[in-house]
């Protein structure tokens, strides 16, 4: 492991332990379905339960149902990003960078990102720390691609902020 990565490895378990100190509560959760495949179920959570859109910190899991590459799943974020018509030159390499933390994920697996109060965006894979990207545009449109009004799944949107909010 170099130097650099091990010093980022290192940063992201203490900020994660100080993000695990704030208390999150459970905003809301959705599952997608793709014709009749059942793709990944998700959850929100942030201090009080509520979502705002510049809400810190904020955690969103993603219990994946079913065997997918993590080249499938970069494809996939980029695409969304695309159909919301985010067009960033900086996506090119924040794909490359997930390229480097995210596994295959098979049933059950959980890919957790965790935004934390600097808008620095985390992940962890099964509970264990992967890496950061520490950029306040990735984190933004990142979790975008859920929590974004233009996102291409409002319904999932609807219902991991909660009905009753107008975010």
């Amino acid at each position: 492991m170099t130097l650099l990565r091990s010093l980022t490895l290192f940063a992201y378990i203490f900020v994660a332990a100080a993000a695990a100190n704030t208390p999150l509560e459970k905003c809301g959760e959705a599952k997608l379905t793709v014709l009749f495949w059942d793709i990944y179920e998700s959850s929100l959570y942030t201090p009080e339960g509520r979502y705002t859109p510049d809400i810190r910190p904020l955690r969103l899991e993603i219990k994946y149902l079913r065997d997918i590459k993590a080249q499938d799943l970069i494809e996939q974020t980029g695409k969304e990003w695309r159909a919301q018509g985010l067009d960033d030159p900086r996506h090119v390499q924040w794909l490359t960078e997930l390229a480097t933390l995210w596994p295959d994920v098979s049933g059950n697996d959980v890919i957790t990102l965790t935004i934390d109060e600097a808008s620095y965006a985390h992940f962890s894979f099964n509970g264990e720390p992967v890496g950061s990207i520490e950029d306040p545009d990735f984190a933004r449109d990142f979790s975008g691609i859920w929590l974004s009004p233009l996102t291409t799944r409002p319904e999932i949107r609807a219902a991991l902020i909660g009905s009753d909010t107008n975010a």
